[in-house]
């Protein structure tokens, strides 16, 4: 192997699959420190900033929903390229935007155009093998969560040295850099599905007992840190009254054990089997909802009894989402578009569900989240005895 491809495919394939994560979080995250000058900018409350958000968020699990499957049959690079010229027009437009409802529309074009970031899932089936794929995997889980708790600074410095413009110019550029990248390091796959397309492969995959209980183990997962993120400004700012900036040094915290879960996550993918990983990451999900429970009635509230179990549950969180989701993609090789889209829109769905609920708590939030740990190690360990089951009857 040459020197450059070996540096195309050590290097960067990996970073082109990394900067999708990355423009997959700032829409969303990066732009919250960003509520106040937007709501004085188009003279709306806050809230109305809020719904924005929202707006953005179905935007794009519905364009996913269609772009998955289409990209089976059209192939990946053309419709990421077009994908993200399409959530750069509505960046543009975002910028340009003189009225709220303007801005909306144009919020919404984004959001169509970042539904192609799901492609990212299909192109790791597509252009890795075997345990390749879960390291792979594990890698932009690692990134993300990274990315993720590390967005509150980045927003904050982008809103005080740009504005609220910020976020968006940053998003073109990346976006930009991404398409070159891909235009560069992509050759345009060919079409694999010409059988059962669209909803009716999503029917088949509904029907598929292996595809839908591990794709029902990753939201479960995704579930503890999607409500963590939710909830992490009420718990630790209001009702523990760290600053922004002590809240923001945290999070950092919480990313870097990310990182710390991936590294694990790794090192078990070269020597135990998907199914031990996902087994280890919810027993380690387990252990961090019973000491968080515990830490509650010992010594109450502390940022210390509050993190150590979120370490914990990260570390597992690692290990089941990147064994989980390569599990249910290997199950339509033929059809990773589709697999990945709705793989991906469960996993939003079922995260979304969690944080609403969990947040509804108020007063009793680190207490809800510890029953969820439990809860979600309680069910993914019922999905392994599914899965076991399925097997056997297979046999």
């Amino acid at each position: 192997m040459s020197q450059a491809k070996n540096f195309k495919i050590t290097i960067l394939r990996p970073l082109l699959l990394i900067l999708l994560c990355l423009l997959g979080v700032f829409p969303l995250d990066v732009i919250l420190p960003s509520f106040p000058a937007l709501s004085e900018a188009f003279q709306v409350e806050p809230k109305q900033i809020a719904y924005s958000v929202s707006l953005f968020a179905f935007g794009v699990a519905v364009a996913q929903i269609f772009i998955g499957p289409l990209s089976d049959r059209t192939g990946r690079k053309r419709l990421l390229i077009v994908g993200l010229g399409v959530s750069i027009a509505g960046a543009i437009g975002c910028l340009i935007s003189t009225d709220y409802e303007i801005f909306l529309a144009f919020r919404l074009l984004q959001a169509a155009g970042c539904g192609s970031l799901v492609l990212g899932q299909a192109l790791v089936q597509d252009l890795y093998s075997g345990k390749q794929r879960n390291t792979m995997r594990i890698l932009l889980t690692s990134a993300s969560g990274l990315f993720i708790s590390i967005s509150p600074v980045a927003g904050a410095a982008i809103q005080q040295s740009i504005g609220w413009t910020g976020s968006f110019t940053v998003f073109i550029g990346i976006a930009i850099s991404v398409i070159v990248l891909a235009w560069v390091l992509l050759n345009e796959t060919p079409v694999l599905c010409a059988g059962n397309s669209g909803v009716q492969s999503y029917i088949v995959m509904l029907r598929d007992a292996f595809y839908v209980t591990y794709s029902l183990q990753a939201p479960l997962a995704f579930a503890c840190h999607f409500s963590f993120i939710v909830v992490a400004p009420l718990v630790l700012m209001e009702q523990l009254g760290l600053t922004p900036y002590q809240f923001s040094v945290v999070f950092i915290a919480y990313g870097l054990a990310y990182v710390v879960g991936g590294a694990i996550a790794t090192f078990l993918n070269n020597r135990i089997s998907a199914q031990a990983q996902i087994c280890a990451g919810f027993l380690l999900m387990g252990s961090a909802g019973a000491a968080l429970l515990i830490w509650q009635w010992v010594a109450g509230l502390t940022v210390i009894g509050l993190m150590i179990p979120m370490i914990l549950c990260t570390a597992g969180t690692t290990l089941v989402r990147p064994a989980a989701a390569t599990q249910a993609l290997a199950r339509y090789p033929q059809q990773a578009g589709a697999a990945a889209s709705l793989n991906t829109t469960v996993l939003f769905a079922g995260g979304g569900f969690a944080g609403t609920v969990i947040a509804s708590a108020e007063q009793l939030l680190p207490l809800s989240l510890g029953i969820l740990f439990l809860s979600s190690a309680l069910g993914g360990f019922l999905l392994l005895t599914r899965l076991k089951g399925n097997s056997l009857q297979h046999c």
